[in-house]
């Protein structure tokens, strides 16, 4: 039992993740085109807002609970909590309240308020890769990686991260 319901976990974490990470794109492209002139501005920001809500309801959201959901079953049939495991959920509080602060920038935009350019929404995005690369390597690696080192890979990872972010806004 155990295994199947770690690959029913493991599949609704991969479809929140896609949904997060499209979500946020999504939003990137609405506060562009807040930018355009009419009519263009009007009609990019309606097909945004309509793939933002059926994104968010038919994907996100109900990957994000159905990945709680399995997760709490997978670890009631685990029976123990490791460091790792304490660590790991620590990771995942942190991504449900990134998921909730995506869906308050889509409520801010969608009432025709952006409080964020394109730019920092970019770096948003970034947040939910920093959550997908530490929560997979502690999974992963589990007690074989010490705290220090993996602490120390996700700020280098982090630092790369940043940097890639800065050339694509040079280059762009």
């Amino acid at each position: 039992m155990y295994l199947y319901v770690k690959a029913l976990h493991i599949i609704f974490v991969v479809t929140w993740f896609a949904g997060l990470f499209y979500f946020v794109r999504l939003l990137i492209y609405q506060a562009e085109a807040n930018e355009r002139a009419e009519p263009a501005r009007s009609i990019l920001l309606e097909q945004y807002t309509g793939q933002l809500k059926r994104l968010w309801r038919g994907i996100t959201v109900p990957s994000a609970i159905l990945t709680g959901l399995f997760g709490y079953w997978m670890f009631s049939l685990y029976g123990s909590l490791p460091p790792w495991l304490m660590t790991k959920i620590g990771f995942v509080v942190g991504l449900y309240l990134y998921h909730g602060s995506c869906w308050w920038l889509y409520k801010e935009q969608a009432e025709g308020r952006f409080p964020w350019s394109s730019m920092r929404l970019r770096l948003w995005n970034e947040v939910a890769t920093i959550f997908l690369v530490a929560i997979v390597f502690l999974v992963v690696l589990k007690n074989t990686l010490s705290m220090a080192w993996g602490l120390m890979g996700l700020f280098l990872f982090v630092l790369v991260l940043m940097l890639a972010i800065r050339v694509y806004k040079k280059l762009r």
